[in-house]
């Protein structure tokens, strides 16, 4: 086999997380320490002895499929959003989804790793992938090997957290919020402050106020609206 044979490579698994759609997904993974997914094991690989040890570690390597956005195509040129959507680079200068091989990297926080029958589940935390999202392996994070502490960025001198903005809610937004959060066993508000402070939107409409938006969040679409300072959760509404 040639370096420029095609190969094939199979998934893994599959995740299964609360981000329904790729609006309202973190650019990067970390940035919402709330976001829950799952990664089940496709047969032949959903074996407990292949994750023997894996455990012992608290962050994993996810290599994924960006399935949502192999229609689109590559590019040989983008406008990554981190430098305000009007500055091109070369798509092996960013992160984009917009890639000749469509796969992805994440570092994410290792959970609980248990079976139901014969589904064999792995929690995330952490993490910045879509429901449905092909996986295609796992490897461990090694920090004596993985951090690299004097790794230096030009384009993205300093990290997003700085840019953060307020989230506020509702009173409607706030009670449906507290009955979901009830309902779901889950800490609902958290998470969606934490997403709509990364500012999902995309570059061109982050100077626009008033506009409605919504993002959906397991069966829930959560509409919200920019203010000049804020950002503002006006209902949350079963889809």
């Amino acid at each position: 086999m040639s370096s420029t044979d095609p190969f094939v490579l199979s998934s893994i698994g599959i995740i299964h997380s609360c981000y329904k759609e790729k609006f309202g997904i973190p650019r990067q993974p970390g940035l919402v320490s709330m976001a829950t997914a799952q990664l089940e094991l496709l047969p032949p690989y959903n074996r407990l002895d292949a994750l023997e040890g894996l455990s012992d570690y608290s962050h994993i390597w996810i290599q994924f499929i960006f399935h949502a956005c192999m229609q689109e195509g590559w590019k040989a040129k983008v406008r990554p959003p981190r430098l305000g959507g009007k500055e091109k680079v070369g798509v092996f200068a960013t992160r984009s989804t917009h890639r000749p091989n469509p796969i992805g990297l994440s570092v994410v926080k290792l959970g609980k790793i248990h079976h139901q029958g014969k589904r064999i589940l792995i929690d995330l935390h952490g993490a910045d992938l879509l429901d449905g999202t092909p996986v295609l392996d796992i490897k461990p994070y090694l920090p004596y090997a993985d951090c690299v502490n004097e790794a230096t960025s030009e384009f993205i001198p300093s990290e997003p957290r700085n840019q953060l903005k307020a989230v506020r809610f509702s009173d409607k937004a706030n009670s449906q919020c507290q009955a979901f959060s009830a309902s779901m066993e889950k800490d609902l508000y958290t998470l969606i402050e934490q997403i709509l402070a990364q500012d999902p939107r995309p570059s061109y409409l982050s100077d626009q106020t008033g506009r409605e938006h919504g993002t959906r969040l397991w069966n829930l679409n959560i509409k919200w609206q920019a203010q000049k300072d804020y950002f503002e959760v006006i209902s949350i509404e079963n889809t």
